[in-house]
């Protein structure tokens, strides 16, 4: 009989696998159960402190003796002191601080000039227009300054995580050893929040600049370094031969043939340095680095939503700005040219932009508001943005009715109790719970990774905090999934046409009406605060005298409210639906994190909804993004298969392109989740009670030891769901045979 058994589970392999599984499950299920009814002893339940290793002590010690006793410090001092004078030649050049060379400030229409032209050359009219437009609107806003501080860090810290992160790209193709080595700390890099990268900086760079610049170039060199070495690994056999045979030597081949054919690849990699560093630059205010971010701290602390929104939209247009010409410098070709052609012909986009340099510099000597815009000279309205939204938006009965019930059912049944339940499971129930999630998902190599990576986390000291962490990340992912799938299934849909109402009310008619809703609902709404903005500037100004007629203000405003109506219906209200939603979805992701922190606190309070408020607008752009991308790429022979065998529109969606979607789907909830976890440690300033207000609290201080367990402690969180889910996304694509 024994045998026999032994023989029937060779047969089926899949037998012990559950029964582990199993006895697994049963495990975490009963220490939760006696957690529930108070029997489970003290030391199951959490971590007991006597065995927890001193990890915050040992990581100190390591520290201080890298930099003291390797004298590190004195090395960081001394490139300080470089790095500071190449900080404060920029700072003179865009802004006028007084140091070398002592010619600045450059006046603000040379720069937007050039960066017209420069525009022109790579996209033509619109990314003219675009360049232009960005650089004119910051100075008119009385931006300028702030943004040029801002840049005059950009600049540095872009060349300089392009570089290294070039050469280390090159040394990971070169060799293996190093590309073994690099992986697993870029893939921590890419997950740590920023405050851990800020903390060193402020102690071996001092506050100010130039920590700023250097926690800035760190934290945007991983994208550089991986981009580098997969165009270097894709460059084909042919293009190599080819060299070898025209006799170069080792750098001609690196040179002239892998660089130019890996170039693509490359300028994509520069593009998210770019997008990385004007991102970090903003953040790093909390350690003392001036500009727009620092501007935009001091109006959060004091709720001028008006004057951030402002700030906000500066910061968007130079992301979007820097973004498409980074973009458009990929697609650009080299142009050749024949032999003995003009100099000038050949480089006449240089001599153009030399020439409107020059003749917008000189210009700036006779004409004031051609060099700088002063207080009194801008157009800011943040101001009365301020007041509109204080006495008549917040002052709204309905809105205050809406946003209470929405706090108080969200708060009381559901993220309260659901963040109650998290904490009430045991430590190793939980341990167990994400390895039997992580095994039956993505496999025993991720399973093994997610024991590791939690057991940290447990040993930390810091399990509750990391629980609550978990619990905002998951909590907003799932309510940007409620908003965003609808929304994004929505966009992917054809054409919006005539609603059809002969055959009466169906599934096809119900769609029309709600998409028609929707569209005209985000119009209308935007119309109403343009109208309302506008109708304040205008009684600012004095035009309907000191006490205006009711019927007068009610006529300006519904006359504006048409107008603009008018407006966006004309340029909105035509656009495809998904490129209405992916514009959105890309102002929303470009726009400076903690923005959103002041719209949840006025709606909601200092409430976990209002985390939760913050945290899923953010985390809500690349599930709307990724879902369209998976329903646009269904295959059509698959959609045109369900239409001729009868299907629905709804049963189509279901069961064709959702599973179909998926994978790609799955990216998108990923960098949702990660998105998350970034914005959870922003969502500190409201008063979170997790692990990014603990990091928050060491930048006061030099616990690097706190700071980077911490910092540890989300990067394994974030990286076990990381792993977990593109390890799922892998093996499904394999197996519908979609990559």
């Amino acid at each position: 009989m024994a045998a026999q058994s032994d023989i029937a589970q060779a047969r089926d392999p899949n037998r012990s696998y559950q029964r582990q599984v199993f006895g697994l499950l049963a495990v975490a299920f009963i220490l939760t159960i006696v957690q529930w009814f108070g029997f489970l002893p003290a030391s199951l339940h959490r971590v007991p402190e006597f065995l927890l290793p001193p990890l915050e002590l040992i990581l100190d010690t390591m520290f201080n003796f890298v930099k003291e006793d390797m004298g590190l410090i004195y090395a960081t001092r001394f490139l300080t002191e470089g790095l500071q004078w190449v900080l404060d030649v920029t700072a003179n050049l865009l802004f006028g601080k007084r140091r070398w060379p002592n010619i600045g400030p450059i006046p603000w229409t040379a720069i937007a000039a050039v960066a017209g032209i420069v525009g022109y050359y790579l996209g033509g009219v619109r990314l003219a227009v675009l360049a232009l437009g960005t650089f004119v609107w910051t100075a008119l806003i009385g931006q300028w300054k702030l943004a040029m501080e801002t840049m005059s860090v950009l600049v540095v810290a872009a060349p300089l995580a392009f570089t290294i992160g070039l050469l280390l790209g090159i040394a990971a193709w070169k060799n293996k050893a190093v590309d073994q080595t690099l992986q697993p700390i870029l893939s921590v890099l890419q997950t740590l929040p920023f405050f851990t990268y800020l903390l060193p900086a402020v102690i071996f760079f001092k506050v100010g600049p130039t920590a700023g610049a250097v926690a800035t170039t760190v934290y945007a060199i991983p994208p550089m370094i991986l981009m580098t070495t997969l165009g270097l690994k894709k460059v084909s056999t042919e293009v190599v031969e080819a060299g070898y045979m025209s006799g170069c030597s080792r750098w001609q081949m690196l040179r002239y043939v892998y660089i130019p054919s890996a170039r693509t690849e490359i300028l994509v990699g520069v593009n998210q340095v770019i997008m990385l560093c004007l991102a970090m630059v903003v953040l790093t205010s909390f350690i003392g680095m001036p500009g727009l971010g620092a501007k935009l701290l001091a109006m959060m602390g004091s709720f001028k939503i008006g004057r951030s929104f402002e700030i906000g939209i500066t910061i968007v247009l130079l992301a979007i700005t820097l973004d498409r010409l980074s973009k458009a410098w990929v697609a650009k070709q080299p142009v050749h040219f024949e032999k003995g052609t003009n100099w000038f012909v050949r480089h006449k986009y240089v001599v153009m932009g030399f020439a409107a340099f020059v003749g917008f510099v000189i210009v700036a000597q006779f004409w004031e508001l051609a060099s700088t815009i002063g207080r009194k000279q801008h157009f800011s309205q943040g101001k009365e943005l301020d007041n509109f939204i204080k006495h008549t938006v917040l002052t709204n009965e309905y809105l205050k009715a809406a946003t209470y019930s929405i706090r108080y059912f969200m708060n009381v049944f559901i993220l309260i109790p659901f963040r109650n339940f998290l904490l009430s499971i045991p430590t190793p129930a939980f341990i167990i719970g994400i390895i039997l999630f992580a095994w039956r998902v993505a496999g025993p190599r991720q399973a093994l990774y997610a024991f590791a990576f939690f057991t940290w986390v447990a040993l930390s000291g810091w399990w509750d905090r990391s629980v609550i962490t978990i619990y905002y990340a998951l909590s907003s992912t799932a309510v940007a999934l409620v908003i965003g799938i609808p929304l994004a299934v929505w966009g992917a849909g054809p054409p919006a046409q005539r609603i059809n109402w002969s055959n009466g009310l169906n599934s096809t008619v119900l769609i029309g009406v709600i998409s028609l809703l929707f569209r005209r609902s985000c119009i209308a709404f935007m119309s109403l605060i343009a109208a309302g903005v506008s109708r304040y500037i205008l009684w600012s100004w004095g035009l309907f005298g000191e006490e205006p007629q009711i019927w007068a203000y009610r006529t300006a405003f519904w006359l504006l409210f048409g107008a603009s109506f008018y407006i966006m219906w004309r340029y909105a209200g035509q656009m495809l639906r998904d490129v209405f939603l992916l514009l959105v979805s890309d102002s929303a992701q470009t726009f400076p994190s903690f923005v959103y922190l002041i719209p949840a606190i006025m709606l909601f309070g200092i409430t976990d909804i209002a985390v939760i408020f913050a945290i899923m607008i953010f985390a809500m752009v690349p599930l709307i993004r990724y879902t369209i991308e998976g329903l646009r790429n269904v295959p059509p022979e698959m959609t045109e298969s369900a239409d001729m065998s009868g299907a629905t529109r709804s049963q189509k969606l279901w069961k064709v392109q959702f599973p179909l979607a998926l994978p790609t789907m799955a990216v998108g909830f990923n960098q949702a989740l990660m998105f998350a976890f970034f914005m959870t440690m922003i969502a500190a300033f409201i008063g979170t009670i997790d692990v990014g207000q603990e990091l928050q609290r060491t930048l006061a201080g030099t616990d690097l030891g706190k700071n980077f367990v911490l910092g540890l402690n989300v990067s394994f969180m974030a990286l076990t769901f990381d792993m977990i889910i593109m390890k799922w996304s892998q093996t499904r694509k394999k197996a519908l045979g979609l990559g």
